[in-house]
């Protein structure tokens, strides 16, 4: 694609932000629902069914285009934008604290993203962005194996899950960017699918416990879980992708490892330990090369 020019970049840049924010709120609001009675599956259900319902009379209006998207390219907008994703992230956070999922999740979407981008739709893997991603590399590898806990741990399986939902997301990014969908269009595809197979599905399930839960506690995943998650940080993170690239949209997204620290310490009581702070250093670092800065310098001349 060309090189956006840099009031583009700047607003594809907030777009970017945005969805940072919301993006930690709800590992934040996860975490917290999960000190509750509340499931991984409990959450994902109201995910999938209130964002399913919000979107349907959308998505019923402008249909579901299969010939852009093709078999695989579908798949990937609702296994990696819907319910399987989000089920193995709220897995993952039962067993390992908020920061590393915004570590492990939301930082290693870039490498992803950039790594398919490149192979299916030909984006340039340029020097600059090799470096930034070897940064959020090494961040995410001091979690997994030293300030994340011994290695075969049970953070570590929260680290596991935490790597699966993040290819997951990047099929999701480099199959809505293919297929040059928006992102409220690519976010209704994924909830209406979560809503039509995973909520039977959940309704049967042994242990499905969201009719006896306290009203608060769901109250607070229908905002952040059922609305601004998979709705408007979707669509914001779809305007960003459309705006800058699917490499250069998703990289936005790594910078959620230090706010999620930040924010985690007052509401969720976690400390990072130092060799996490460490990682979070050179996540963000690597998020900021790899994304070129805030405004790209375009070259003069012929």
């Amino acid at each position: 694609m060309s090189q956006p020019s840099s009031s583009e970049y700047l607003r594809g840049a907030i777009y970017g932000l945005a969805t940072v924010c919301i993006w930690v709120f709800w590992i934040v609001a996860a975490r917290l629902g999960l000190r509750t009675s509340l499931t991984p599956s409990d959450i994902t259900a109201i995910r999938c069914g209130v964002s399913g319902l919000i979107l349907l009379p959308y998505l019923l209006k402008v249909g579901v285009p299969v010939g852009r998207l093709g078999g695989p390219g579908l798949a990937a907008i609702v296994l990696g934008g819907g319910a399987p994703m989000v089920l193995v992230a709220y897995g993952g956070l039962q067993f390992a604290p908020a920061a590393h999922a915004a570590s492990l999740f939301t930082a290693l979407i870039p490498l992803l993203v950039a790594i398919l981008a490149a192979v299916v739709l030909g984006e340039a893997f340029t020097l600059s962005r090799q470096i930034g991603l070897a940064l959020i590399v090494t961040g995410a590898l001091l979690i997994v194996g030293g300030a994340g806990g011994t290695i075969g741990s049970r953070q570590n399986i929260g680290h596991a899950m935490f790597i699966g939902a993040a290819m997951l997301w990047a099929c999701y990014t480099v199959a809505m960017r293919k297929a040059r969908m928006d992102g409220l269009h690519a976010a209704a595809i994924a909830a209406v699918g979560s809503l039509v197979v995973y909520v039977p599905v959940y309704a049967v399930m042994p242990g499905a416990n969201l009719l006896n839960a306290p009203w608060r506690d769901v109250a607070l995943q229908v905002l952040v879980q059922g609305f601004l998650t998979p709705i408007v940080s979707y669509w914001l993170y779809g305007r960003a992708v459309s705006i800058l690239g699917a490499s250069n949209g998703s990289a936005f997204a790594a910078l959620s490892p230090a706010v999620t620290a930040l924010v985690s310490v007052p509401l969720l009581g976690e400390w990072p330990a130092t060799g996490d702070w460490i990682a979070i250093f050179l996540i963000s670092g690597g998020v900021y090369v790899a994304s070129g800065g805030l405004v790209p310098v375009r070259p003069t001349g012929h």
